[in-house]
């Protein structure tokens, strides 16, 4: 099990993991979490039911978070560290053009709502209330913007975060469309995405 970085659950945990214990310990509430949103949904899922599924105890749950809002939170900004590394990880060695960034972030993406316990619900924020649905699209603009702007060779400025959120507010659209199509989403619906993200960063970027 990896630990959750203190960065990922700044904002939702009451109080951060200091000691390695403590880190995978909270890494087992979040992998329990994950697994359990699969199985029940967000309104079934319970405190007490993820601290059974982790082998804790219910204090250790509350010792990190207040209530199950809170800990769906901590699993969508988890998964945007992820996200964020698996990007960085596949654009190491690439050419530094903004076509390999849109098929690392698409695909690195695509391959986390296949792939990943939970993330159909909690995705990176936007699928629970968790808050304004605009807020979890902010925040991946942001982390696209201070991630991709070295790769890109441009300033992280308002210019390029404005370009990356009407990127990543579209993407989101017709993702989630396609994952409504098909359960696996739906290759063709994909495929105009990333055909008019293309586009759009070609006019902009180019």
């Amino acid at each position: 099990m990896k630990p959750v970085p203190h960065a990922t659950s700044a904002t939702s945990l009451r109080r951060a993991p200091v000691q390695r214990r403590s880190a995978e310990r909270l890494t087992r509430i979040l992998d329990a979490c994950a697994d359990l949103l699969d199985e029940v949904g967000y309104d079934d899922l319970s405190t007490r039911a993820v601290a059974q599924r982790a082998g804790v105890p219910i204090g250790s749950v509350y010792r990190f978070f207040g209530n199950k809002r809170q800990m769906a939170d901590a699993l969508a900004q988890r998964n945007l560290e992820r996200f964020s590394e698996q990007v960085g990880e596949r654009l190491q060695g690439a050419d530094g053009g903004w076509r390999d960034a849109l098929d690392a972030v698409l695909d690195e993406y695509l391959a986390m709502k296949r792939t990943v316990p939970g993330f159909s619900l909690v995705d990176f924020g936007n699928q629970i209330p968790v808050g304004a649905r605009a807020e979890p699209n902010h925040r991946v603009a942001d982390r696209l913007t201070e991630l991709l702007a070295g790769y890109l060779h441009r300033d992280p400025d308002d210019d390029l975060r404005r370009t990356f959120l009407i990127a990543v507010e579209t993407a989101d659209t017709l993702v989630h469309l396609a994952f409504r199509v098909a359960a696996d989403g739906d290759e063709r619906i994909i495929a105009e995405a990333r055909e008019m993200l293309r586009a759009y960063l070609a006019r902009v970027l180019d």
